[in-house]
């Protein structure tokens, strides 16, 4: 893990899970549970995945934008910062922020054209709520990822051939429909999606494991929520993300 991240705005801001699992009051008051909460932030998450395609941004930037998505609702609710608003302007920003800028009119064309029922934002609507955002975010938009701590552990394991590398890069990108990214070190989260790639091709890394002196406790843990959003991800149907939404009074 670069060593500035432990003197950076990111790693101050670490949650435990339970606050990240807040629901905010006004959110309350429209029946959004828990579950809703994650499940609207899980879909958000998949049509910004999706956008970025489209706009051919970096991964990083993906990863930045769902994490300020996901960072905004620990402090705002749903309902006053519209997720679908939300997610456009946190891509826009974190464009930006990553040096990979798009233009704003680009975001817009692009999501219309692959949602055309779902958004009707106009640009003054993106502006308008990226400065909410930002406001949101108290202007700190650097974030630290797991991607460089990975390679460079699998490169240290001497598991960096590219099957290691496509399986361990594909779990981290799955990290971010969770909110892992809020809670852990990015290089532990690195090291828990190398812990299960092990597992699953069959290679015994006990000894490299060993040798880092990493609470491995906390590693299996968050392996393990992983896990359990993988076997989650199966019950997730588009009705529950219908009804969810319906909450906000917003047709997904």
């Amino acid at each position: 893990m670069a060593a500035n991240f432990w003197n950076s705005s990111h790693y101050k801001q670490l949650m435990e899970q339970e606050e990240v699992d807040v629901v905010h009051a006004l959110d309350k008051e429209r029946g959004i549970s828990v579950e809703d909460f994650k499940l609207i932030k899980f879909h958000m998450s998949n049509h910004m995945m999706k956008l970025a395609q489209l706009i051919k941004v970096r991964q990083r930037v993906v990863a930045t934008a769902v994490t300020y998505m996901r960072r905004v609702y620990t402090r705002k609710s749903m309902v006053e910062f519209e997720p679908r608003l939300v997610a456009l302007a946190c891509m826009y920003l974190a464009s930006k922020a990553e040096e990979s800028i798009v233009q704003a009119r680009n975001v817009i064309f692009c999501i219309r054209k692959l949602y055309p029922d779902e958004y009707k934002y106009e640009l003054k609507d993106l502006l308008g709520m990226e400065m909410k955002v930002l406001e949101a975010l108290n202007y700190y938009l650097v974030v630290f990822h797991p991607y460089r701590s990975l390679s460079e552990f699998l490169q240290d394991a001497a598991m960096n051939d590219v099957n290691m590398n496509q399986i361990t890069w594909g779990i981290v990108n799955d990290t971010y429909k969770m909110d892992l990214i809020l809670v852990h070190p990015p290089y532990r989260i690195a090291l828990a999606c190398i812990y299960i790639a092990s597992v699953h091709r069959e290679k015994d890394i006990t000894a490299w494991f060993e040798d880092l002196h990493e609470d491995m406790n906390s590693v299996k843990n968050i392996a393990m929520e992983i896990l359990d959003f993988y076997e989650n991800y199966r019950s997730i149907t588009e009705e529950k993300v219908n009804l969810a939404f319906s909450k906000l009074a917003l047709k997904p």
